[in-house]
């Protein structure tokens, strides 16, 4: 009869965030599942993580298309909308390559092969390309573009022409900055438990990176495209240069300046940024071999003092 009056154990939900040493651990797991994903798999949600960027890039092009906010605030707002994008990665579910340079941990700590980690990175980035590409041609076939007097058509046409201008030593240095703050981002989510962690991790370092100008190749795969379309509409041009107050160059704005000038510098500072500043930064401090003990050990301490 005692036996049944013994109250049953109370089961604890932990509500707190992940600590970094946890959060190294769970993106090390996250890496050996990726490498394991099928090519189809892997293609299919780079797809998805292209359209998903593309819809935050035609959102944030919309919401500053007549902006008349100061510049730094009318930045700060095109990157909170943006957001949007990384959010449904995360969220729904996708293979973004920028976020998928972190799996350089699951590397390092040997927990997949040189070959899984470029597979990844192969399939995913070709995905995006892809899935950054359909979303160009939906929203040019929803004229989109005409919203306005075609001011948001003027609006993309200028971001895509300032893109194709840069110098590659800046477009690199833009490149790996931007893809530093997405993997902090990534980084943060998985120190959440719940949607609403993901969506606040996520926000701040995205909207970041967009307010400061800094370069991201799969945003650019949809930015760009949309502005060599919209630069053979003549009604999108002349908008664009009422915007600009000039004459506009646009010789630049071709699909081999979108890939010379632009793509190829800001994809190699992406990888810098996401592998080096982020991804071995992190695996060097919480998960080399002899120091990854001593961090579970202190984590224990810490558990049991709670």
């Amino acid at each position: 009869m005692a036996e049944h009056n013994v109250p049953k154990p109370v089961k604890v939900i932990d509500i707190d965030a992940y600590a970094p040493p946890q959060i190294a651990a769970r993106i090390d797991k996250v890496a050996a599942v990726k490498a394991k994903l099928s090519f189809s798999q892997t293609l299919l949600l780079g797809i998805l993580a292209g359209a998903y960027i593309g819809i935050g890039a035609q959102f944030a092009t919309l919401v500053i298309s007549d902006s008349t906010l100061h510049f730094g605030l009318t930045s700060v707002l095109s990157g909170i909308v943006f957001s949007l994008g990384l959010i449904l990665v995360v969220v729904a579910g996708a293979e973004l390559f920028t976020g998928n340079t972190l799996i350089i941990m699951g590397y390092v700590g040997k927990r997949i092969t040189t070959r899984e980690m470029f597979n990844n990175w192969t399939i995913s980035y070709i995905g995006n390309f892809i899935g950054s590409i359909t979303m160009v041609l939906w929203v040019n076939s929803s004229h989109q573009w005409e919203f306005f007097d075609h001011m948001v058509g003027a609006k993309a046409l200028l971001i895509a022409n300032a893109k194709v201008n840069l110098p590659f030593k800046t477009a690199l240095a833009r490149g790996v900055l931007c893809n530093s703050m997405v993997c902090l981002a990534i980084w943060l989510c998985f120190s959440g438990r719940s949607v609403a962690d993901k969506v606040l991790s996520i926000i701040f370092p995205i909207g970041g990176f967009v307010a400061s100008g800094f370069e991201h190749c799969v945003a650019n795969m949809y930015f760009i495209p949309r502005g060599v379309i919209l630069k053979g509409n003549p009604e999108v041009v002349a908008a664009a240069e009422k915007m600009a107050g000039k004459t506009l160059d646009l010789f630049q704005l071709t699909w081999g300046g979108f890939i010379v000038n632009n793509l190829i510098p800001v994809t190699l500072g992406n990888i810098v940024g996401g592998v080096v500043l982020v991804g071995i930064v992190f695996w060097f401090v919480y998960l080399r071999p002899h120091i990854s003990l001593s961090l579970s050990v202190k984590q224990d301490i810490f558990e049991e003092d709670r």
